[in-house]
């Protein structure tokens, strides 16, 4: 059975619509998390706002919203005047246009939504707009009200149904430049980006998330198994970190020679066997018509 809906509208395409419903298609509900508590009485802690200047603790009927103008200056904004520039959802997903896939950044994929259609009688028209964008191999982008405020939205079939990701706004992303600029080009000679790509062949592979193991919480929740069974717990030796000197090109060796590098090695090897073999019959075949013809 599927969980409660997260939002409930209408899809709409051109004149087409269908009621949906939409899941959030992650969650988080299975990581290890920690409360605070007091060492003393084993009682979980409640937290309290702390006004920064005085120290004095604030209620909540006095808690309000400030936006800082500059360092410790804030213009207090009401409740009512928030509310007056959030925008009220029309509970539809209005789709705009069709783009290709290729074509959208990755960097501006925020959350990820499940689109289903809201009953029996939304199949048929839901069914119309999913196989036609299957056909189509395009991604509709799409608004969406959720929380109070505007969203766009990536629309794709996904199996059944519809996937719905949410995507940022250009604001919201940095710009590369400042983290790349001062990136060097130094001159790689072609043998290590020619071994470096023998890497690489080496642990080629396909795309399966069934084979991400999250070691650390594994780990977390042995630990906490342990620790409540009454266990001691031993600390681990810190290990001392390897120098970071050395040599570039002694490192793609050794790592093409510990992943299949062998067997690259040895193909090569029988190619050049190969080479000089054909070289070695081709002579003697050329000497034996010599000999003939004298």
């Amino acid at each position: 059975m599927a969980p409660r809906a997260y939002w409930k509208g209408t899809l709409k395409l051109s004149l087409v619509s269908c009621p949906v419903v939409l899941y959030p298609a992650t969650t988080a509900a299975e990581k290890t998390r920690f409360h605070l508590i007091n060492r003393e009485t084993g009682n979980r802690l409640k937290q309290q706002m702390i006004d920064a200047e005085t120290g004095d603790v604030v209620e909540s009927d006095q808690k309000g919203r400030g936006y800082e103008l500059r360092k410790g200056k804030y213009v207090e904004i009401e409740p009512e005047e928030l509310e007056a520039v959030q925008i009220e959802s029309n509970h539809t997903i209005d789709i705009e246009s069709f783009v290709p896939r290729d074509e959208i950044d990755q960097r501006y994929l925020n959350h990820p939504y499940y689109i289903a259609p809201d009953g029996k009688a939304a199949v048929d028209a839901f069914a119309v707009i999913r196989d036609a964008m299957k056909d189509e191999e395009r991604v509709a982008l799409a608004k969406i009200v959720l929380t109070n405020r505007e969203h766009v939205m990536a629309i794709e079939p996904l199996g059944k149904g519809l996937l719905g990701t949410t995507l940022r706004f250009p604001y919201e992303l940095r710009d590369e430049d400042q983290f790349f600029d001062d990136i060097k080009s130094p001159k790689i000679t072609r043998d290590m980006v020619e071994l470096a790509g023998h890497i690489l062949q080496t642990k080629a592979a396909h795309f399966d998330p069934r084979k991400f193991k999250d070691e650390y919480e594994d780990a977390l929740k042995a630990l906490v198994k342990r620790k409540a069974s009454g266990k001691t717990i031993e600390l681990p030796e810190l290990e001392e970190r390897p120098s970071n000197v050395v040599s570039l090109m002694d490192a793609l060796k050794q790592s093409l020679k510990g992943r299949g590098g062998k067997k690259t090695a040895a193909k090569s090897h029988a190619r050049r066997a190969t080479g000089r073999h054909r070289t070695a019959k081709k002579a003697h075949r050329s000497t034996a018509r010599h000999r003939k013809a004298g």
